[in-house]
């Protein structure tokens, strides 16, 4: 039994998709992680390894989260392969009949989207290419001369080269849309197109249902009647109704020409009836295709017709998260989860920005000149036998906030997954505290410093968010209560739905990242 699972689904799923993210009962973010890659794999930064899709990876993806940017309804758009048009190159023209077993003649696509059958100009408007100068002399088409600028509604040739393109104009790129979706293989679509009402959103625009504008020429006939004659109104039978075409005779008494004189309704195939038109037949017949535009017509519906099933994410990190982000130390993994919950809570995360780390509030002699490499250890004696220990992100002297995370291969596990039967801190990932039962001082790396947490910065009526230092606000990005600040979200909760492996990122003071990332359904 054979069944195939069509293209409409998988650009039903990316519609679905982006709905999804901008409901407001759901909440997506695209996240930032993995400070150490290198101490995981070596060659890290020259060939990152490809996630792995398991539970325990999951964790493992969790436990290296730094910061996470929620991503909102004007951050996600439907887009589709970039086809820039460029003078000479011969382009495929909309088919609706493209398949295995009857593929584009130019590109040899198998299916319609992935044939090359619509450009975007350099003014970043899109067109759909009805004809492409294809004949019968030559059934794959001809190099494309003009450029098509026009934005006018029903389609026509581009220039007065005669290169034989028909072109219709879809819509126009929107400059903010540029700025966040467009990439170097992909551009996107509008968004709403169904129901928005601008300028760009050219829906149903001089289309209706099945309304024919395009008859190719498979073979020219032979033999038919007079020479040099024009036939007008010659029907065009099928399911629809009111289709006509023009057909002009040359002087060898071939098929010159067809052009569409009334595009009709309601067709989803169609031939051309000679007879009733009163052309000669003649000693060979001609052959005609008829193209039928998809459902409701050409720029109907633009997802269908271009084939929307890619979706682009954005997310910018930048001065706004600058508090939640981490400086001087690297990250090398991008990901995005939706739904994660708020720390402590089974309330879905709602904040524009989050730590995924925790962080201490740390005092001292020397707190302001200390040097604390990233990815060295801290730990703490939280009580007899007892070590929490921790690997940090970074440290900033100016404000004493120590970020830090605590990951498996900190106790009973080693980098690589596999099980240290012989853990140094033991087998549990204690929490630091500002009232540990003994002992109490956060050693950085034992024999650099030992600092203090501050357990006077913040408390759970007045918890600590900024600090002033020489009449300097400082924003800290998450909360302390005693000098002890917690991720603000819930680890493991949610569903991490993508992750990408890439090489280290060190992040400066003025840095700014701009990740898009391409979900294909």
């Amino acid at each position: 039994m054979s069944a195939i699972i069509t293209d409409q689904l998988r650009i039903l799923n990316a519609k679905n998709f982006v709905a999804g993210v901008s409901s407001t009962s759901n909440s997506y973010y695209t996240f930032v992680g993995l400070p150490n890659a290198t101490d995981v794999q070596s060659t890290w930064n020259t060939s990152p390894p490809a996630p792995k899709d398991s539970f325990n990876e999951e964790y493992d993806y969790w436990d290296s989260v730094i910061t996470l940017r929620r991503i909102f309804s004007g951050d996600v758009r439907q887009v589709i392969r970039k086809i820039s048009w460029r003078s000479g190159f011969t382009y495929d023209m909309y088919r609706h009949d493209i398949s295995r077993t009857n593929p584009a003649k130019n590109s040899g696509a198998t299916n319609l989207y992935s044939s090359n059958f619509y450009v975007m100009n350099s003014d970043y408007r899109v067109y759909i290419c009805l004809h492409n100068g294809s004949s019968p002399e030559n059934q794959s088409g001809r190099p494309s001369l003009d450029e098509p600028t026009f934005t006018d509604l029903e389609p026509r040739s581009a220039g007065s080269s005669g290169d034989g393109y028909i072109w219709k104009y879809l819509y126009t790129i929107r400059p903010a849309d540029l700025v966040k979706f467009d990439s170097t293989n992909f551009i996107p679509v509008p968004q709403d197109w169904e129901t928005s009402s601008t300028s760009e959103s050219v829906r149903n625009n001089a289309t209706t249902s099945g309304q024919i504008k395009i008859v190719s020429i498979q073979n020219r006939g032979v033999g038919l009647g007079t020479a040099n004659r024009t036939y007008t109104k010659v029907p065009i039978n099928g399911d629809g109704e009111g289709a006509e075409a023009t057909i002009v005779v040359g002087g060898d008494s071939k098929v010159d020409s067809i052009t569409v004189s009334s595009g009709g309704s309601g067709y989803t195939y169609g031939t051309v009836d000679l007879v009733s038109g009163g052309v000669p037949t003649g000693s060979t017949s001609p052959i005609f295709n008829v193209i039928v535009p998809p459902q409701g017509g050409h720029g109907f519906d633009i997802y269908r017709e271009l084939g929307a099933y890619n979706v682009l994410i954005y997310s910018r990190y930048d001065s706004d998260v600058e508090s939640d982000l981490i400086i001087g130390n690297e990250f090398a993994r991008v990901g995005i989860v939706e739904n994660p919950q708020a720390y402590n809570s089974s309330d879905i995360l709602d904040t524009d920005t989050a730590s995924g780390v925790a962080a201490l509030k740390l005092k001292g002699s020397g707190y302001d000149t200390v040097e604390i490499s990233a990815d060295s250890y801290i730990t703490q004696t939280v009580g007899v036998g007892s070590t929490a220990v921790g690997r940090v992100v970074s440290y900033d002297n100016s404000t004493g906030i120590l970020k830090y995370w605590q990951d498996r291969t900190l106790v009973g596990f080693n980098s690589d997954g596999s099980l240290n039967t012989s853990p140094q801190y033991g087998f549990t990932l204690h929490k630091f505290t500002a009232s540990p039962d003994s002992g109490g001082s956060v050693v950085i790396n034992s024999d650099v410093a030992s600092l203090e947490i501050d357990t006077n910065f913040g408390t759970s009526a007045n918890p600590g968010v900024s600090t002033v230092i020489n009449s300097r606000t400082y924003y800290l990005g998450q909360q302390f209560i005693a000098g002890v600040s917690n991720p603000e979200v819930k680890k493991y909760s949610g569903n991490i739905i993508y992750v990408d492996n890439r090489p280290s990122i060190t992040r400066s003071t003025n840095q700014k990242e701009d990740i898009k990332v391409i979900l294909q359904f």
